[in-house]
């Protein structure tokens, strides 16, 4: 199954390694996704924290879906369902 063109959203900050394995995790899967630092990017943490309630990286979103963090992601992986959520939050493709 390919889940390269999920939208998918990783609010992150230089140096994090919970970020570091968040994307990697995805990486790992073929997973593009949008970085977005919150360290360097003015007003992406304030974003970040409304969207997500909280204040910690990384922060994920599948589509519109709030994943959570790096543990989040983790466990959805270890119990199968992160591919399912990804194929839900899959974008059409260009013709």
């Amino acid at each position: 199954m390919s889940v390269r063109n999920a939208n998918v959203v990783v609010y992150s900050s230089p140096f994090c390694g919970y970020c570091a394995a968040a994307k990697r995790l995805l990486e790992d899967k073929g997973v593009a996704y949008e970085d977005i630092d919150v360290m360097f990017e003015a007003g992406k943490r304030a974003e970040m924290v409304a969207r997500s309630g909280r204040h910690t990286v990384p922060q994920i979103f599948v589509g519109e879906r709030h994943i959570g963090g790096f543990d989040d992601l983790n466990a959805l992986d270890e119990v199968g369902e992160l591919e399912r959520v990804l194929a839900d939050a899959q974008l059409p493709s260009n013709p």
